[in-house]
């Protein structure tokens, strides 16, 4: 059994595959949080000893125990206004203006199976492979209730949390923080990773010492952005790929959000993570709920490589769904950099012509196919084809592309709103913008209230009208720009703290009636690339558009960080033209082509341009792409070099069995009169025989994890490479 419970003692114990999280109420009703981490076989309270801390009070029940004092001790969940001065994670206002919120234990609840969120996306299982534990917990003066939810997937070394919060008063009160965690760490000397970035550079590695203080990572900007993301790895100082502890954590959780980490006066370390209290507020009226998001939490004792397998495993199979999620993608061309908005049906059906012979297998037409669309100034909102460009209908197009064999796919902006269009003209009131104010553009165009329900209606019937009536198998569904200006005209004035959270409850609410409508086609995920790269969109989009930035050098960087927590199935990859449109390096075809095939393949260029030695070598490209497909998106990844500090990236693909290995990545400058170097491979087994395809060469896997294999040696710099291994006995 995963969850033990003592419920004389009212100690509580989540036990994985290889971890243990255990928690406790003690003699005051306080739930303390007493160890997350390695299995011990033993109760690890005896490691909270703590001392009279001058100025930490002390709870009134405590009497005269001046070394008992919430503001020292680990908490499970912790509440402002009662003398824990460190971050909390829960804050609310009641009716007579007080902030104070003393939760207690009142009580638990098991049983078999993952619990859901209502309107939410979250982790699933099903009783085979899961358990819930919940624990009550409730003011100890107003009718406030906590509960506190953990969903055990002990095979995968998965916890999940969240929280509802329940008002059984007959007072209103208001929430001003609802986080979906709290995590203390009452020892350990931590760094912090996290994955910052922008705009067509998102999710780049960071690492520091915590300082005693709070660092913080999070976004305003109604996305999870390209800024920051709603992840978080804390390890210890000596940790590596391979070995060391560490902690990680994903927030399945599409908008703002935020995540602080405080070292505290005892050099304690806690963690908290959820909706951004920034701009959020939640009023609760008496028998009203208020569920917060879910948090993903594993630990691995042996690096960050096993930590990353455990989200990998975790997000593909429990978070993604439907028929794709572990599905074979197809290699697609998207005509946005081959024509941007200057194309016609004779133009695309001319790129599938070409990709046709390519053995590509989907076109997908980008942005422009719609209403007035001719720049990024007008037109959306309006969606139905634009005739002066696609003159035979949408229709007749999709079944010329079916019939080279070919699918199609299509873009989609449904959140977003150009002045110049039809839309707005007729519904002004339904972009967001404030009262007798101007609201602020970004590229042209404003945001639809996705908190009204003739909102959502409108864009699922214009989504849905276009995808039966033509042939559609994909959908790129895009969203290119932060939001600012918060305001509902269907929100009380008291209430519009609450929109941002409302606008993503909308949004989920869309995806999800969109997406069960519709289970044949695939929707993949972008915001300006990505700057909604989380695990809430992973559950209705399968894949997301992983940066607007197509140069493979720098794309080595972006897929680098995200593979920490995503999986490489998740990520949209292609090749680009050259110079590259973000950039304008030129680095080789070969070596754009490795960097793509780690993640769902695809082309982003004209291919009328290719020389005649580029088609064959694209041809080839497909080909083997195809014939590795399988082992990118279900085998081991592994991360063998930091291409932030190297002189290389490379990495590894490595199949359950362990009798498959691909090695893949790029060399970025060449230099004169080096020696080869050599790169470890991992997850191998020792004494197996790997064979090199290219050379015939025989190898132990134990060399090759020992010892190495070593790099080609490169001529010219953004050199390819790639290596593909077959074990035999």
């Amino acid at each position: 059994m995963p969850i033990r419970i003592n419920e004389q003692e009212k100690s509580f114990c989540i036990e994985t595959e290889n971890t243990m999280y255990q928690m406790k109420a003690d003699e005051y009703g306080v739930l303390k949080h007493i160890w997350y981490g390695e299995h011990t076989g033993c109760d690890m309270e005896y490691l909270l000893d703590y001392p009279d801390v001058g100025f930490s009070g002390n709870i009134y029940d405590a009497g005269n125990k001046r070394n008992y004092s919430l503001d020292t001790m680990p908490l499970e969940y912790s509440a402002s206004g009662i003398g824990d001065f460190r971050l909390s994670a829960i804050s609310a206002v009641h009716s007579d203006g007080s902030n104070a919120l003393d939760l207690r234990y009142q009580g638990y609840f098991t049983k078999k199976g993952k619990y859901s969120i209502m309107g939410l996306p979250c982790v699933y299982a099903d009783e085979d492979t899961a358990e819930t534990l919940e624990i009550l917990l409730k003011d100890i003066t107003s009718n406030i209730t906590v509960i506190l939810k953990y969903g055990v997937l002990d095979k995968l070394d998965i916890i999940t949390r969240s929280a509802v919060i329940m008002n059984s008063w007959k007072y209103p009160v208001t929430l001003k923080k609802a986080f979906s965690i709290c995590l203390d760490f009452p020892q350990g000397n931590l760094e912090w990773v996290h994955f910052h970035g922008r705009h067509a550079m998102e999710r780049i590695v960071e690492r520091a010492p915590l300082i005693h203080g709070i660092a913080e990572s999070s976004s305003e900007r109604g996305a999870s952005s390209h800024q920051q993301n709603p992840s978080v790895l804390l390890c210890d100082k000596n940790c590596t790929e391979e070995n060391g502890s560490c902690f990680g954590a994903v927030l399945i959780y599409s908008g703002s959000f935020q995540t602080k980490i405080e070292c505290d006066q005892l050099d304690q370390v806690r963690m908290v993570m959820g909706i951004n209290p920034k701009s959020f507020s939640w009023i609760l009226k008496e028998g009203e709920k208020f569920y917060t998001p879910e948090v993903i939490l594993s630990y691995s004792g042996k690096g960050m490589q096993v930590l990353s397998h455990n989200f990998h495993r975790v997000i593909r199979n429990n978070v993604c769904r439907g028929k794709y999620k572990l599905a074979e993608r197809s290699v697609l061309i998207n005509n946005w950099e081959a024509t941007y908005y200057d194309f016609d049906d004779k133009k695309l059906l001319s790129i599938a012509k070409d990709a046709a012979r390519l053995g590509v297998d989907m076109l997908v037409i980008d942005d422009g196919w719609f209403g007035k669309r001719n720049d990024d100034r007008s037109g959306l909102g309006d969606w139905f084809v634009n005739e002066n460009k696609i003159k035979e209908g949408l229709c007749s197009l999709v079944e010329k592309v079916r019939s080279l064999g070919l699918k199609c796919g299509i873009w989609f902006e449904p959140e977003m709103v150009s002045e110049d269009s039809i839309l707005y003209r007729e519904h002004p009131d339904w972009a967001i913008k404030i009262p007798n104010r101007k609201p602020m553009r970004s590229r042209f165009q404003l945001v639809l209230d996705l908190t009204r329900q003739d909102v959502r209606d409108y864009i699922y019937n214009s989504v849905s009208r276009i995808l039966k009536c033509a042939d559609i198998s994909y959908v790129k569904w895009d969203m290119n720009r932060s939001i600012c200006d918060w305001y509902s005209a269907e929100l009380s004035p008291e209430r519009q703290g609450e929109m941002p959270h409302r606008y993503i409850l909308g949004l989920y609410e869309l995806l999800e009636k969109l997406t069960s409508d519709f289970p044949d086609v695939l929707f993949e995920g972008c915001s300006g690339g990505g700057g909604r790269f989380d695990a809430g969109m992973l559950y209705y989009c399968p894949q997301i558009w992983c940066s607007d930035n197509t140069d493979a050098y720098e794309r080595t960087k972006i897929q680098y960080g995200t593979s920490f927590f995503y999986p490489i199935s998740s990520m949209g990859t292609h090749v680009s033209a050259v110079p590259n449109h973000q950039t304008g390096r030129t680095i080789p075809l070969e070596s754009r082509a490795v960097v793509a095939m780690a993640g769902s393949f695809g082309y982003e260029l004209d291919p009328s341009t290719l020389s005649q030695q580029e088609t064959l070598d694209v041809r080839n490209q497909i080909r083997r792409y195809k014939k590795y497909r399988t082992l990118i998106h279900n085998g081991f990844y592994y991360r063998l070099s930091n291409p932030i500090d190297d002189n290389y990236a490379v990495w590894s693909f490595v199949s359950s069995d362990r009798t498959q290995v691909l090695v893949q990545g790029m060399i970025f400058h060449t230099k004169a009169n080096v020696l080869r170097t050599p790169i470890k491979l991992r997850g191998l087994s020792p004494d197996k025989k790997y064979i090199l395809e290219s050379s015939g060469q025989v190898y132990t896997g134990k060399a090759l994890m020992e010892g190495g294999i070593l790099l080609p040696r490169s001529w010219g710099d953004y050199y390819p490479v790639e290596m593909y291994f077959t074990a035999f006995l």
